[in-house]
């Protein structure tokens, strides 16, 4: 939140715990990008972007401790760190008042603690339980048997369609699905028949779901999603799959049913996990690879299928020479057929 006499540059060198180089009462409003031309603004930087910043119009920088400066800087040895604690003094909470809004549709059945808060129409089922401190926003939708646990967010027009339960301060964004039907057909020769999924999903501690992002309920069972799980805005988990704590998937990324994730493992965007595989502890899949068959060893890997990326890098190489290689191989072979003649 933008605050309207700003601070100064000491004061928020003092915040951050950095060290002030330049005047300590240059104005600071608000955070910025290294990039731009906002002479009232903060930005952090870092590589390639201590140039970019040097060249901008941006009033005041956070830098590492040993680099060079023209402008009012704060120096702090992890800009980064420093500049989210910034943009945390800035940030603004979405409005929503205290209790339950006389506008929202809360069943009698349900069970709401009275320190959470449940905005205009939201849907609280029967059977549901809102922990204390929750927060249930505009149009979300919390169906029968979910459990909302202590602090966390349902932001407007999330849905928990049955037997969810999101854990303690973790966070589902708007538009996001959970719980919805896994998808399980049979084929009899003639036609497909839906499979029943009377499971549900569960989501641990501190977890953050994004937009537009769907989980599907388990056949039987649970989907589970660890504690400090970040999902992007577009992924999809499929049915039964479990995902290991620390995990962190980008937008597009998509697993299939019955699929087990590790802890500490990266998904670059659009890639993809096959059902029934395994994927290992503090393993790395780069963007558009596909994992087809279980990787254990924890490392990078890349590619479809996806291997490890040394070997993926050596074969994306030699790729490239392929055509090149073709041609000397069809003058080899017409010269061993002269010779031959």
């Amino acid at each position: 939140m933008e605050r309207e006499t700003g601070w100064s540059l000491a004061e928020i060198a003092e915040l951050l715990g950095g060290t002030l180089d330049g005047p300590a009462e240059h104005r600071v409003l608000r955070p910025a990008p290294a990039d731009e031309d906002d002479p009232h603004g903060l930005a952090f930087a870092e590589g390639s972007y201590v140039e970019k910043a040097m060249a901008s119009g941006v009033g005041a920088v956070i830098l590492p401790p040993d680099v060079d400066s023209t402008k009012p800087t704060i120096r702090h040895p992890r800009p980064r760190q420093a500049f989210g604690r910034f943009l945390g003094l800035n940030d603004r909470p979405l409005p929503l008042a205290e209790g339950v809004s006389p506008q929202a549709s809360v069943s009698p059945l349900a069970q709401i603690d009275p320190t959470a808060r449940i905005g205009a129409f939201a849907v609280v089922e029967a059977g549901a339980t809102v922990g204390p401190g929750a927060r249930i926003y505009s149009f979300a939708y919390v169906g029968e048997a979910c459990a909302v646990e202590e602090r966390a967010t349902i932001l407007p027009h999330a849905v928990l369609v049955k037997n969810v339960t999101v854990g303690p301060r973790s966070i589902v964004h708007s538009g996001a699905v959970l719980g919805a039907d896994g998808f399980g057909f049979v084929w009899d020769g003639t036609r497909q028949h839906k499979i029943p999924q009377v499971g549900g999903v569960e989501i641990g501690a501190d977890t953050e779901i994004g937009a537009n992002t769907t989980i599907d309920r388990a056949t039987a069972g649970r989907t589970r999603i660890g504690d400090d799980v970040k999902l992007d805005n577009l992924i999809q988990i499929g049915h039964n799959t479990r995902i290991g704590a620390h995990t962190v998937m980008a937008s597009q990324v998509g697993v299939a049913g019955s699929a087990t994730i590790g802890e500490r493992c990266t998904f670059a965007g659009q890639s993809g996990v096959a059902d029934h595989t395994t994927v290992g502890n503090d393993i790395q899949v780069g963007g558009q690879s596909g994992v087809s068959k279980s990787i254990l060893e924890a490392g990078p890997y890349w590619g479809f299928p996806a291997r490890p990326a040394l070997i993926e890098m050596r074969t994306q190489s030699l790729l490239r020479k392929l055509p090149e290689l073709m041609k000397r191989l069809m003058r080899m072979e017409k010269r061993i057929e002269e010779l031959e003649r």
